[in-house]
């Protein structure tokens, strides 16, 4: 059954490698397209359901191509990784505890760059100088305040 000194890859590292194809192309992939652009052989039927499913959960999008699809990324790696934490925090109906365990965890750097974002001061996507406004502020709500 398959070969048995293969190793199972870890949940996520295929939907990751095709997504770095998608984001490094800036445009539209077929199946094919994103087979010649990943580093590791997959089969064309692999990365198809690969790009299903992540289209199924949002994460692509995709246009009409001859017979099959193109496929674009609906966001950045840093939106999609944003959309994952809010994600995560929905699932738990203590979302102080959550919120607190997750800062109690973070580096002095990383607590620095959350606090000055929180603060609506601008940091430079790479953590340094100016550059990046911080997005507006919002109640817990969620709406626009």
């Amino acid at each position: 059954m398959g070969d048995e000194s293969a190793e199972r890859r870890p949940a996520g590292e295929l939907e990751a490698g095709v997504l770095a194809a998608l984001w490094a192309a800036g445009g539209p992939l077929t199946p094919g397209q994103v087979q010649g652009a990943l580093e590791m052989s997959l089969a064309r039927t692999t990365i198809t359901t690969i790009l299903s499913r992540l289209y199924e959960k949002g994460t692509v999008t995709r246009v009409r191509e001859g017979r099959g699809y193109a496929y674009t990324p609906t966001e950045d790696a840093p939106g999609l990784t944003a959309r994952r934490m809010h994600s995560e925090l929905a699932k738990d109906e203590d979302r102080s505890a959550v919120l607190a365990r997750f800062v109690s965890q973070l580096n002095d750097e990383d607590e620095r760059l959350l606090r000055s974002l929180l603060d609506g001061g601008d940091i430079a996507p790479d953590g340094g100088g100016p550059g990046f406004a911080a997005e507006e502020s919002r109640p817990a709500d969620g709406r626009a305040g």
